[in-house]
């Protein structure tokens, strides 16, 4: 697990570095996830066969436009994932995951191609094809998934935000709840997981279609390797960002020589949340929450941050200990 430990703290260095940028200007945000909202939906339909190029794509579910000579369907599975993305961004500051969310994410996908199954699991017996394991039986889909829930809502806080979005990826798409998009419905709980402990999403080129599926059949026996590929896809895509970043002048010229000495620095948000530590050590979640103005999940992983940087450290049980600031700012 060395390697894979080696890369999650490049991706924290690279998360580090991408707060630096923060807080974005609101037209700087809404381009971002407007160009994240097209590369997803392009790429992850892509891994699926969808013959819509990344253009096609754009055009389809920014201008309503349909292109000659490409399937119906294909034009619905663009549609329909721009509405399951922003509907990713529209629960990713709420608490908790719920069964709810994971149908409703399925609904707005599949809507237009089946409206009677967009939103229900699946009631027939499916087939992996070139898979050598059986998904979930029929009658055991509702409670795994159930399972499946209350896994991610117990593990959200403990697990590496890398390893808790592959797994549930994983473990997912072992149980493969609906009759189709399931891949699709994996991809974005994955990048809803990564967007709720403050990293970007991570985009998975058709390109890599054959690794991906390698490395989803061999974690039955050997998660890591699910897990390694997908903190590769993490650091490839905050990469991506970072020279995004750099190359708009309208934010370089505001925060590049935050950038430059950043690892000395923290962002704004961190900085308030420490300040009100310092402050009142024996607040809980939800009064640093209240504090700072912001919501808990932001507390959450704030907090988880400014522990892996040494900047604060818990003194005691969760429930009757307290928090001790290490160091201050710089």
């Amino acid at each position: 697990m060395s390697v894979i430990t080696d890369k999650f703290k490049k991706a924290d260095e690279n998360n580090r570095l991408l707060s630096a940028y923060r807080p974005l200007p609101p037209e700087t945000l809404k381009s971002l996830r407007e160009y994240y909202r097209v590369g997803l939906t392009y790429t992850s339909n892509a891994l699926e066969g969808n013959s819509l190029t990344e253009s096609e794509t754009k055009v389809v579910i920014e201008d309503g436009l349909t292109i000659e000579g490409k399937p119906l369907r294909d034009h619905y599975e663009a549609v329909g994932h721009a509405k399951a993305y922003d509907y990713v961004y529209l629960i990713t500051e709420k608490e908790g995951l719920t069964e709810e969310n994971i149908l409703n994410l399925h609904r707005l996908f599949y809507q237009q191609i089946d409206a009677e199954k967009a939103g229900h699991y699946r009631d027939v017996k499916v087939y992996i094809s070139g898979s050598r394991y059986a998904v979930a039986a029929v009658s055991k889909i509702p409670g795994e998934m159930q399972k499946l829930v209350k896994w991610y809502n117990d593990n959200e806080k403990k697990l590496h935000p890398i390893e808790l979005a592959a797994t549930l990826h994983q473990r997912f798409v072992f149980i493969h709840p609906f009759v189709d998009g399931n891949g699709r419905v994996a991809r974005l709980l994955m990048n809803l997981a990564l967007l709720r402990n403050g990293y970007t999403i991570a985009i998975i080129p058709a390109i890599l279609r054959h690794e991906y599926i390698y490395s989803l059949e061999t974690a039955h026996t050997r998660p890591e390797v699910f897990t390694d590929f997908i903190a590769d896809r993490v650091i490839a895509t905050q990469l991506d960002l970072l020279r995004l970043m750099r190359d708009d002048d309208t934010v370089n010229d505001t925060v590049n020589d935050t950038v430059k000495s950043y690892m000395s620095a923290l962002s704004k948000t961190e900085q308030t949340v420490l300040a009100a530590i310092s402050s009142f050590p024996d607040y809980s979640y939800e009064e640093l929450a209240e504090e700072c103005g912001v919501s808990r999940p932001t507390i959450a992983r704030t907090i988880k941050t400014l522990q892996s940087r040494e900047y604060i450290r818990r003194i005691g049980s969760d429930k009757t200990g307290h928090w001790e600031v290490v160091r201050k700012e710089g």
